[in-house]
């Protein structure tokens, strides 16, 4: 069910590389990779190995790592080859329940709502400091269970993860109530509580990060937690939740249980003894998420799903900038990005200009194994996601669109797609529309303001835009226009702790981050209290 990004377009017959060969001669212009790609390829045939052990492969529940009940495992791979990393316990509806009751018990008899503010910070802040001392470990267990160069897991995404639970850490003893004025001769306050036993279901795209935007939160206002890890990435969070107890953190309070959607997923979303359900991942699964929450006991849920991102570069927009800053918009973590800048919207007077720009940035895109140097694009996450780009590209051409560049697998093994780039795109394309989740760059032709606006707000989804101009007025403009929930001006992926991330539409529910994610693992409770002859009031 955690799943990220998975579209229906799966259960359509799989493209072959051959059939898509005599697709492409009817794009007159396509660059063939030859010599750079003959060269990648024959890289990828020879694999590091990660600087890492595989330690913990057991369900995390009450503070010690067990067999799941049914003593079934299932095979985490290893998307350079398709080949298996490690067999890792497969959580199910019983397992959830045991860390439900784990949870539960943490809660409602536990330490960690009834000791002090700062005694949580301190111990937020403690699982911070060994986040970072265990850098490379984590990273490289990320990067090899996910296929994201390690240069980005260990020189920006742990180091995030650290930021991320320092600022809640900070969090943790400034969340507080107020008192308010009644109407007569009462002491009105309100109280902030902890919501109780948060279910929380993470993706595979970026594991850790969204690990941190879910516990983070939910860690500082005293709340429990079990957490499900996508069946494509678990081993990290292992490593990590091994490190919370490390860091002080009571038994039960976090719980983290590997498995499928369908099972453990549901489970979480529909258990009758959880308070709160959080989860990132597709438009389709979110509903799922919504109905089953609904239909059991109306548990609060945020949801942080899909997108179709448009970035729109504007007449006055320095082309080469607008061009790095659109190809890192897209091209990031594979194109595994809900928030990717995936509808390129550019003005028609420097559109030739930026397309054959963008054209040679794909080419010269270091596409590799993730854990040599130098890297930016490793392989997609599994052969499901693999095969679900392809056929998009397949669509691409089929629809008429120019296939500038790319559009094949990379070697003979793994899921190596090569970086692919598509002019002369229509709205009504299924890859201007759809999802595709990975490095397929859409680039489309706009004539004024007007145009781009009710283009851009055209979609079911409003996760995130892009805005590139020179022009305060215009920028000013599009921002308030557009109906997304983050808008980056002359910049793309800025997540810093502090801004909140969520969207409009069909994109989810909520936001995380920032001070607007803490309401998410909180309850308001009011206190009246009559008083007798006042002094004031």
């Amino acid at each position: 069910m955690a799943s990220r990004r998975v579209s229906s377009l799966i259960s359509r017959s799989f493209i072959s590389s051959s059939s898509l060969l005599s697709l492409r001669g009817k794009n007159r212009g396509v660059h063939r990779y030859s010599n750079v790609a003959a060269a990648a390829a024959a890289a990828l045939e020879n694999t590091i190995t990660p600087p890492v052990k595989v330690e913990h492969t057991q369900l995390l529940i009450g503070g010690k790592f067990i067999d799941a009940a049914s003593g079934k495992t299932f095979p985490t791979l290893d998307p350079r080859t398709g080949e298996v990393i490690a067999q890792v316990a497969e959580g199910d509806v019983a397992d959830v329940n045991r860390a439900v009751l784990a949870a539960r018990k943490a809660f409602d008899q536990g330490p960690w709502p009834r000791m002090t503010a700062y005694e949580r910070s301190k111990i937020l802040f403690r699982f911070a400091d060994l986040i970072e001392k265990h850098n490379d470990e984590i990273a490289a267990l990320e990067s090899w269970d996910n296929g994201k160069p390690y240069e980005q897991s260990t020189k920006i995404e742990v180091p995030m993860v650290a930021r991320v639970f320092r600022y809640y850490a900070g969090w943790a003893d400034k969340i507080h109530g107020m008192t308010v004025p009644g109407d007569g001769p009462y002491q009105v306050q309100t109280l902030h509580e902890p919501i109780g036993v948060a279910g929380q279901i993470i993706p595979w795209n970026f594991p850790l990060l969204m690990l941190s935007w879910k516990l983070g939160p939910a860690l500082a206002c005293g709340n429990t937690i079990v957490l499900k890890t996508a069946e494509q990435t678990p081993l990290s969070a292992l490593l990590v939740g091994k490190l919370l107890h490390e860091a002080g953190l009571p038994e039960g309070v976090v719980n983290i249980v590997s498995g499928f959607g369908a099972t453990a997923g549901a489970a979480i979303a529909s258990h009758m003894d959880i308070d709160k359900v959080a989860f990132t991942g597709s438009t389709d699964v979110g509903k799922i998420i919504l109905e089953l929450a609904s239909k059991s006991n109306l548990k609060a849920v945020t949801l942080e799903l899909g997108g179709k991102s448009p970035f729109i570069v504007c007449e006055d927009a320095d082309v080469d900038q607008a061009v790095e800053v659109a190809h890192f918009a897209l091209f990031f973590n594979q194109g595994q990005c809900c928030c990717a800048g995936s509808r390129t919207f550019v003005h028609e007077s420097v559109y030739d200009e930026f397309v054959e720009k963008a054209k040679a940035r794909a080419i010269n895109r270091a596409v590799g194994d993730p854990f040599k140097s130098g890297i930016e694009q490793g392989p997609q996450v599994d052969s499901e996601q693999f095969k679900k780009i392809l056929k998009y590209i397949k669509y691409g051409i089929e629809s008429g669109a120019t296939l500038q560049t790319g559009g094949e697998q990379l070697g003979s093994k793994g899921y190596y797609i090569q970086p692919t780039v598509f002019s002369d795109v229509k709205d009504d394309m299924l890859i201007a529309t759809d999802e595709i989740f990975g490095p397929v760059q859409t680039i489309l032709k706009f004539k004024d303001l007007d145009e781009v606006i009710a283009r851009a707000n055209n979609s079911r989804y409003g996760l995130a835009s892009g805005v590139f101009t020179r022009n305060l007025n215009t920028a000013n403009r599009l921002t308030r226009a557009l109906r997304v929930g983050t808008v980056w001006v002359n910049c793309y992926d800025v997540l810093d702790p502090t801004i909140p991330f969520g969207g409009y539409k069909m994109s989810g529910i909520g936001r995380e981050k920032g001070i607007y994610s803490l309401n998410n693992y909180l309850q308001v409770k009011a206190v009246v209290t009559a008083l007798e002859n006042p002094a004031w009031l």
